[in-house]
């Protein structure tokens, strides 16, 4: 796969991310006035007419940034540069020509690429006027955009297509046989670990908590399969978050988990699972994502086992025990390309389909075995099950009133359908329970060899003479204990103690 490479570069706040936004067709890389927003290089397809090309978006040359990654954004950007077929150098038709346009003018002077100068911010003909000024910087006709009022957007894409190079028979490029989004708490090691994936440096790597901000689609290919991984910003608890930024990185990294195939949800072994994790893989459930929880930095545990840190990490996600763990370390690419072999297994097991025979005899066996309880005075029927869809394996059953059926039911069927089918062993199942319409001419039946269930006791005769209340006879003192711990405690407890064995 060849696809041309098209970067947009300028100085800091001349709208670059909003420029890639309106140019992509979708809220990509986060917009916010503040300066120095971007810093990793954000990237996505971008497909025009016939052709294809990878747009790249960037931080802004010559900011100073408050977290001292100047230089590592600085090379983001060189490597954007060097990758690109085409340049968009975006100056702001507002503020007009200043001193660090001048500057990245002439850090471009000497590449040997196309570049196409783009003023954006034009919302009007009236700022039209002023932009005449920018043809001093030597770059030729100047393009007039506004990605906020829909302004100039053909005669770009026009110019850029003219300037591609010309289209290769391997242009177009291949399925995406696979996203991963990579999640977790700040510092657990995600960009290290797409780094190693798809051995270069996409993303900037630092100590310094929050680096990454937007999420970065990073694509890459292994054993002749393309992959794409999606970078989030580190997840804190919403208290935590500070301004307009963070709450978009939150915001992103919620959209990648849904949009995944895989989640790979990262933990980091010497802090304790905290209430952010939990919240975490919670959401994670209720997408019905394949999740595989990665341990990084194990080489920071050495000489302790895995097995305690699989058990601490049991405990704390007992509804989740189906899930696979993977024991990391990114740093040196350890185990790094197994989680993505591992990853493909559990995308298989989501596609797949079984047989309705198949479910119907796993859900006869549970009504045997263990029939639901009774509910409203009335007993549950299943008459049939099936499976409807994949990615993520979908069940419905069809029942007399799905309102008999509780939650501790519910998770009972489906244990019983991961355990006993053998098809999506490690997988979440998504249950549906459909209320079956009647056929007046159809014998009702529900599934064969389906345990009896107690009948409904029969009502109390009313009194004759209910006017007159019945005396009762006072209630006897019942005996009291008081405890100051709850079961929460004692659970909070047994993960403590078990956290503290590692």
């Amino acid at each position: 796969m060849s696809v041309p490479v098209v970067a947009i570069v300028g100085r800091p706040n001349v709208g670059k991310s909003s420029l890639f936004n309106w140019l992509a067709g979708r809220r990509i890389a986060i917009v916010d006035p503040t300066a120095g927003v971007t810093r990793d290089r954000v990237s996505t397809l971008v497909h025009v007419r016939d052709r294809y090309f990878d747009l790249i978006d960037t931080g802004g040359m010559g900011v100073e940034d408050v977290d001292n990654l100047t230089a590592d954004i600085e090379r983001q950007i060189e490597a954007a540069i060097d990758q690109a077929d085409v340049i968009l150098f975006v100056v702001d038709g507002r503020d007009g020509l200043v001193a660090l346009d001048e500057q990245v003018a002439k850090r471009l002077r000497y590449v040997d690429k196309p570049v196409i100068l783009v003023a954006n911010k034009c919302d009007h003909e009236g700022v039209d006027a002023q932009t005449a000024e920018f043809y001093k910087l030597g770059r030729g006709k100047l393009v007039l955009v506004s990605a906020h009022q829909n302004r100039g957007k053909d005669d770009l894409l026009r110019l850029i297509l003219a300037r591609l190079p010309e289209k290769d028979d391997d242009e177009e490029p291949g399925d995406v046989a696979l996203k991963l989004a990579i999640v977790g708490r700040r510092n657990t090691g995600k960009s290290t670990f797409i780094n190693a994936l798809a051995e270069s440096d996409r993303m900037i790597v630092s100590e310094v908590p929050g680096t990454t901000r937007d999420s970065v689609d990073v694509r890459f290919e292994s054993d002749g399969l393309t992959f794409v991984a999606i970078d989030t910003a580190g997840v804190r608890k919403k208290r935590s978050i500070a301004g307009d930024i963070e709450f978009y990185s939150m915001a992103r990294s919620q959209r990648s988990i849904r949009r995944a195939d895989v989640v790979l949800l990262f933990f980091d072994p010497k802090a304790r699972i905290s209430k952010v994790d939990k919240q975490l893989a919670e959401y994670v459930l209720e997408q019905n994502k394949p999740a595989i929880f990665v341990v990084n930095k194990w080489d920071t545990m050495t000489p302790t086992p895995t097995g305690r840190m699989a058990t601490y990490v049991r405990a704390t996600f007992p509804s989740l025990d189906f899930v696979p763990i993977a024991f990391t370390t990114a740093k040196e690419g350890r185990n790094v390309h197994a989680v993505l072999n591992l990853a493909q297994n559990l995308h298989k097991q989501a596609c797949r389909r079984v047989d309705t025979s198949d479910i119907n005899r796993v859900i006869q066996r549970c009504l045997t075995d263990n029939p639901p309880p009774l509910r409203q005075n009335r007993r549950a029927k299943i008459y049939y099950g099936t499976q409807v869809e994949t990615n993520p394996p979908t069940v419905v059953l069809f029942v007399n009133s799905p309102d008999l059926f509780d939650n501790t039911y519910q998770r009972y069927l489906i244990k019983e359908l991961r355990d006993q089918l053998g098809a999506f062993p490690d997988i979440p199942i998504k249950l549906h329970l459909r209320k079956r319409v009647r056929d007046e001419s159809a014998e009702d039946t529900a599934l064969e060899d389906a345990p009896a269930l107690p009948t409904v006791p029969e009502e109390k005769p009313v009194r004759k003479n209910p006017a007159k209340p019945k005396k009762r006879k006072p209630a006897k003192p019942e005996l009291t204990f008081s405890t100051d711990v709850d079961d929460d405690d004692l659970e909070r407890d047994r993960q403590s103690e078990l956290w503290t064995d590692l």
